[in-house]
């Protein structure tokens, strides 16, 4: 149930203005992401309407919203349920998740100038700082944003609106290896840097392949430990 499973703190304030389903939709959508909500966790309308201070009428649409992008399983007679993505959705994911991923890295190295490679190192940094804090949290959001620079950094536009559609659940997938992955991921991050900052497109587009490529692996082992 959401009372024995959202953490102290979780649940996002409501952005206005806005149509509220939205942004119910967006606060259910974080919780989701995050993993504050659960895989598998049943979704109880009253008590998410209650958490977020809104009617049950807005939950009930968001969820329908979420059940339509495959974040949430409505099942008949049983209720909502976050959904619990099988090994091959996961596989799939990751793998397109590569070559966009690989692609960004060459054109990083391509256009990035010592801007572009400056904020790449005080993110690597602050996600450094983040491990060693051993919060997951912080973790997950700066290599997320970490990533997310590499693709702006691209200069492709249609590049990164495809990249966009996938970083939810991206950051989904990322979430539970995050802690497993560890000082290890910022230690590739800062050979990606380097390759970037080298204009060396040949290198960044193999270190980003392999770097992906150890994500999808540790989804895969933690999944089957």
């Amino acid at each position: 149930m959401l009372s024995a499973g959202l953490p102290q703190g979780a649940v996002p304030k409501l952005e206005r203005p806005g149509p509220l389903r939205d942004r119910v939709y967006e606060a259910l959508l974080e919780l989701i992401t995050t993993r504050a909500l659960q895989p598998g966790q049943h979704l109880v309308e009253s008590e998410l309407a209650g958490h977020l201070g809104v009617s049950r009428q807005p939950v009930r649409e968001a969820l329908q919203r979420l059940n339509t992008e495959g974040w949430v399983d409505l099942r008949p007679a049983q209720g909502a349920f976050v959904h619990e993505p099988t090994e091959e959705e996961a596989d799939q994911l990751l793998t397109v998740r590569t070559l966009l991923e690989a692609e960004a890295a060459r054109l990083a190295a391509a256009n990035a100038g010592t801007a572009g490679v400056a904020a790449l190192e005080e993110l690597c940094a602050e996600g450094e700082r983040a491990v060693a804090a051993d919060d997951v949290d912080a973790t997950v959001v700066l290599n997320a944003r970490f990533h997310a620079t590499i693709m702006e950094l691209a200069r492709n536009t249609v590049l990164a609106e495809l990249a966009a559609q996938v970083d939810r659940r991206v950051r989904w997938y990322h979430t539970p290896v995050a802690r497993q992955r560890g000082m290890q991921s910022w230690i590739e991050h800062r050979e990606l840097i380097a390759a970037i900052g080298d204009r060396d497109e040949q290198r960044a587009t193999r270190l980003m392949r392999e770097h992906t490529e150890h994500t999808r692996r540790s989804y895969h082992e933690q999944r089957t430990s």
